[in-house]
């Protein structure tokens, strides 16, 4: 088949997606698919005479994910600063092909709006519809819906990035604590509060990616993440980073964090995050595939902390790792992946 990854976008997780792509194009290419890789924002030229012979079976080239969030203003510079989210030509090349896999992670990828706009345009894509990327996306309705259907997840309350009322913190959720931005992936903009002079700075970081973020209780416990495939729930991955906490560059950057898959627990524990993360994804109206990330606590009960409608595919994502646990490689993965764009 004939299929566009499209990457890249302007997310601050645009370095993620960007490796992501460029390893599932190489995949697709490996199980006999043709593939042209897009950047979402910078766009593509199209050759209108001879469409098809833009998809290619040649390796492409490969990404790293850097230590540091992109700088998207100079991605903006440099076209123009093009207001559009969607660069030219993306939706003509989109339309040529007969399936378009989305490996973007967070903003417009992953929070409905270009799952809207393809399903307008009748393009088959991988991966949840717009309705369940925008539930999920939200970190605050996602946590609403999680806990109406008996997931258990950390106390919140939702604050104006641009006002710490330290007050209502403290008596509300209390120390320590999590502030994090409502609708960002891979831990950007996140930080762990554990005095009250640390929570201005946590506002700080957090205001460039929204004008809403969340403060939540912070569970101690083992961290965990849960994968499910096509209906299938996959083994969980104990995450256990070497220093500080499991953040953007603790995720991205080899050997930063001991990963254990499948996870050392009992069955009952075992049990308890399969259950939770089926009821997760049916109540956020999820389809294809999905990872959720979780806080065991001392008493060997799960905290879901957020879902992940487009895990990473990268070499250090966990997402793979729980695929090959079950003997899934990660060719067979991208591929499978890639066919329930057809199914819906």
């Amino acid at each position: 088949m004939n299929i566009v990854v499209l990457a890249g976008g302007l997310s601050p997780e645009r370095n993620v997606s960007l490796s992501s792509g460029s390893l599932i194009s190489a995949a697709l290419k490996r199980r006999g698919h043709k593939v042209l890789m897009a950047d979402v924002y910078e766009g593509v030229a199209i050759d209108k005479d001879n469409p098809y012979d833009m998809f290619t079976s040649e390796p492409c080239e490969a990404y790293t994910v850097s230590r540091e969030v992109p700088d998207l203003d100079e991605i903006k510079r440099r076209n123009g600063n093009r207001r559009e989210l969607i660069g030219s030509g993306v939706l003509e090349l989109c339309k040529t092909a007969d399936l378009v896999y989305v490996a973007l992670h967070g903003d417009m990828g992953e929070n409905g709006q270009l799952q809207a706009v393809f399903d307008v345009f009748g393009i088959k894509y991988t991966g949840s519809g717009y309705i369940g990327s925008l539930l999920a996306m939200d970190k605050d309705i996602a946590k609403k819906i999680l806990s109406e259907a008996g997931v258990r997840t950390p106390s919140w309350i939702l604050c104006d990035s641009a006002f710490c009322d330290t007050q209502r913190i403290l008596s509300e959720i209390g120390l320590p604590c999590v502030v994090k931005p409502i609708s960002s992936g891979s831990s950007v903009g996140i930080s762990i509060v554990n005095t009250e002079n640390e929570l201005m700075k946590a506002f700080e970081l957090a205001k460039p990616y929204g004008e809403s973020l969340m403060v939540e209780k912070k569970i101690e416990g083992r961290e965990f993440t849960c994968g499910i495939l096509e209906g299938r729930v996959l083994p969980p991955v104990e995450i256990i980073p070497k220093q500080g906490f499991y953040d953007y560059k603790n995720k991205y950057q080899a050997g930063a964090t001991v990963e254990i898959c499948p996870a050392e627990i009992d069955e009952i524990q075992l049990e308890r995050i399969s259950l939770a993360t089926g009821k997760a994804f049916e109540a956020l109206k999820l389809s294809g595939y999905a990872r959720f990330d979780y806080i065991m606590d001392s008493d060997g009960e799960f905290w879901c902390l957020e879902a992940n409608t487009l895990p990473g595919m990268t070499p250090t994502s966990l997402f793979p790792q729980e695929a090959k646990a079950v003997g899934i490689d990660y060719d067979e993965l991208c591929e499978r992946i890639a066919m329930t764009a057809l199914k819906k």
